[in-house]
């Protein structure tokens, strides 16, 4: 039986997608330092704020750990494919960056626009990132 191939890195590495996936990876960075400032946070329950909070504290070094592997990995292609086990977590940054573009277009919050800055240059990277999102789910045989 053959070894799947995580088509992501190829698109990581050679069709330009770590630069999409490195910005959305330093978009959820911050969004995850800034957490507590987030309108929807200040609208959960009580109860949920510290849980998700905590939960952002926890995730925030994984992804800067990631952001380090695929800096690392751009020149190896070996080293790229092994990030198909941080597939969830690159789909959440990009996902949480999509969802940011979105809600600072549609609600013109300070918090979204100043997390997302640009809005032109954002909204040109809507694509690219359900591009980006197809590509790394991919595998194949």
């Amino acid at each position: 039986m053959s070894e799947k191939t995580w088509m992501g890195a190829i698109y990581l590495k050679d069709e330009g997608g770590y630069e999409i996936v490195l910005k959305s990876l330093k978009h959820y960075k911050k969004r995850l330092r800034s957490i507590e400032d987030s309108p929807e946070l200040k609208e959960a329950a009580a109860m949920f704020a510290p849980v998700l909070t905590q939960q952002a504290m926890k995730t925030h070094p994984k992804v800067i750990e990631l952001i380090q592997k695929i800096e690392d990995g751009l020149g190896d292609i070996q080293l790229i494919s092994k990030l198909s086990e941080d597939v969830s977590l690159l789909e959440r940054a990009l996902s949480c960056y999509e969802s940011d573009i979105h809600k600072a277009e549609t609600t013109e919050h300070e918090y979204f626009l100043k997390l997302v800055g640009n809005m032109d240059d954002a909204k040109k990277d809507l694509g690219t990132i359900k591009i980006a999102l197809n590509k790394i789910k991919q595998f194949s045989e």
